[in-house]
């Protein structure tokens, strides 16, 4: 018998058309779908190649910056979270996320837009920010260059709706242990403005047990969406983003001898930030380089943005 369809559980909003929730085993061969046999985590911070990373259920986050892929060599492999990973459904890798969350991915080159599962840890080479399946590339357009620029979304109420989905039925996981005390240092988040992506407000779930399975395992199905594009696919290294100026003047005197290295101003819920960059980049590969270079020169939080 066939289990209800998640447009029950969130009416009216129509989320059968994007997610698939209680896929079924397959039969024959085929390999267990990736939302089952996990659990929720978040994790402690963690040290990657000498970079902490601090993990957080962040349901408002919005960045733009560099995508890459992973398949065959990981495929039918347990994810962070326990899961197992198929190269063929759509799922991420990030660094900081909750897993799983879902979260929207748009390239912005050419306007293609899905939703995926967030269930891995990475990627950590180079300037990335997310690391698709290799069937998300594909549907994303970038599988043959091997990475693109993207915008990635939370989508916040799903999300939060699977994570106390997870919490009241789901498995525990033991939290990841980093190899020494996380260092703790402010981090400041500068939203970029790229089209946005509406999302309707979901309604209360049914707090029920089968309901919560479904929300566990769901699954976003292969539609891609066309969104506008907005053009703005320039690549910097942005190093960092202050609230004092004299601080980036500071920074941006010491980067000077990596290339032009420049101060903008945004204002960020009322409050003004000078984010010293570093670009634009021609290319991703420059991008890796150069970001290389600011991070052995001290500068450990600078990331890859596209703007």
């Amino acid at each position: 018998m066939n289990k209800p369809c998640l447009s029950r559980v969130f009416a009216p909003l129509t989320l059968c058309v994007l997610l698939a929730a209680c896929a079924s085993q397959p039969s024959g061969g085929g390999s267990a779908p990736s939302g089952t046999g996990g659990a929720y985590k978040i994790g402690q911070p963690y040290q990657i190649n000498g970079q902490w990373y601090y993990p957080r259920e962040d349901y408002s986050y919005d960045e733009t910056g560099i995508a890459s892929w992973y398949g065959a060599d990981f495929h039918e492999q347990p994810t962070a979270n326990g899961e197992i990973y198929n190269k063929n459904e759509l799922t991420a890798a990030h660094k900081t996320l909750p897993l799983p969350s879902l979260a929207r991915v748009t390239n912005l080159d050419n306007g293609k837009s899905i939703v995926v599962r967030v269930n891995d840890r990475g990627p950590f080479s180079g300037a990335r920010i997310i690391d698709m399946s290799q069937r998300a590339a594909q549907l994303l357009g970038f599988e043959a260059q091997g990475t693109a620029k993207v915008r990635v979304q939370v989508l916040s109420d799903e999300s939060k709706a699977i994570a106390d989905a997870m919490r009241r039925y789901g498995k525990p996981v033991d939290v990841a242990e980093a190899g020494a005390a996380a260092p703790v240092t402010p981090v400041s988040v500068t939203p970029l403005s790229v089209t946005s992506v509406q999302t309707k407000t979901l309604e209360p779930l049914r707090t029920t047990p089968e309901t919560h399975r479904e929300m566990m395992q769901t699954q976003p199905l292969p539609v891609v969406l066309q969104l506008p594009v907005t053009g703005k696919t320039r690549i910097f290294v942005q190093a960092g983003a202050f609230t004092v100026p004299e601080n980036a003047e500071r920074l941006q005197q010491s980067l000077t001898r990596y290339g032009s290295a420049a101060i903008s101003t945004m204002v960020v819920n009322g409050t003004k930030f000078y984010r010293v960059r570093l670009g634009p980049v021609t290319d991703v590969a420059r991008a890796d380089a150069l970001l290389s270079k600011v991070k052995q020169a001290g500068v450990t939080g600078a990331r890859t943005v596209v703007d």
